[in-house]
């Protein structure tokens, strides 16, 4: 099986890269700018399953037609993909009434246009092979969070965007679901998480932990399994049990 993964470099992304690695699958992953950190996830994947393939494509998912250009090489280059990861996202926190045009733009053309712009490409593709998932990472703060209305927002169009193509295209075997993390411990959330938040988390999860990117991944790869062929248009919330936020 071959994945592509938007935001693979880091975070869940790459957690998603490098499981998808040790379950056998090819994967072609995206990065923003930091293409050292994108070579050092190609360097652990064949690592861990030497032989496999494995590519890195810098892309900005918010421009419509760098997703045309880089998902036509990774085509090219890997003949067929039958997995979309959508993993790439920001945050711009501001309160609502102090959010600038530009703050809230940012965050919707990344997390919301760009997995549109990137479903929309690979659809035909899996249109023609009549089998196809997209597994679209989301957020508990679809429901709304403090300081983050453009990121809420974001996540909560995902949902939307993510039912229509579970309800459009399961008859063609195309499945499509979110995955809704809680707090999970990655380099983007410590930077975007005040730690009072991060300590009510703990707090008040049953769990008593953050989460951990491999159990996002863990999820991913029964997404993509047969196993989990009858599974479409849903949320998957993986939060400890806390669902809720602050």
């Amino acid at each position: 099986m071959v994945l592509f993964v938007t935001g693979g470099s880091r975070g869940i992304g790459a957690a998603v890269v490098l499981h998808a690695a040790r379950c056998g699958h090819d994967v072609a992953f995206t990065y923003l700018t930091k293409s050292e950190v994108a070579q050092d996830v190609l360097r652990r994947a064949q690592a861990i399953r030497p032989g496999g393939r494995y590519k890195a494509y810098q892309l900005d998912v918010s421009r419509a037609a760098a997703v045309e250009m880089v998902g036509t090489r990774v085509l090219a280059d890997f003949e067929n993909v039958d997995a979309v990861v959508v993993s790439a996202g920001v945050h711009r926190n501001n309160l609502i009434a102090a959010m600038s045009d530009e703050e809230w733009q940012v965050v919707i053309d990344t997390n919301l246009n760009g997995t549109f712009h990137v479903c929309r490409f690979f659809l035909p593709t899996f249109i023609a092979n009549r089998f196809g998932r997209f597994i679209l990472i989301g957020s508990l703060g679809a429901r709304g969070v403090s300081g983050q209305g453009n990121y809420a927002a974001s996540k909560a169009g995902m949902l939307g965007l993510s039912s229509t193509l579970a309800k459009e295209y399961g008859k063609k075997g195309i499945t499509s679901n979110v995955i809704s993390p809680g707090l999970i411990d990655t380099d983007m959330m410590r930077a975007a998480t005040p730690d009072e938040n991060r300590q009510f988390w703990e707090h008040y999860c049953p769990v008593g932990r953050l989460g951990r990117s491999e159990e996002i991944a863990e999820l991913v790869a029964f997404l993509v399994s047969p196993g989990a062929a009858y599974i479409n248009g849903q949320e998957l919330r993986i939060n400890g049990g806390l669902d809720w936020a602050p």
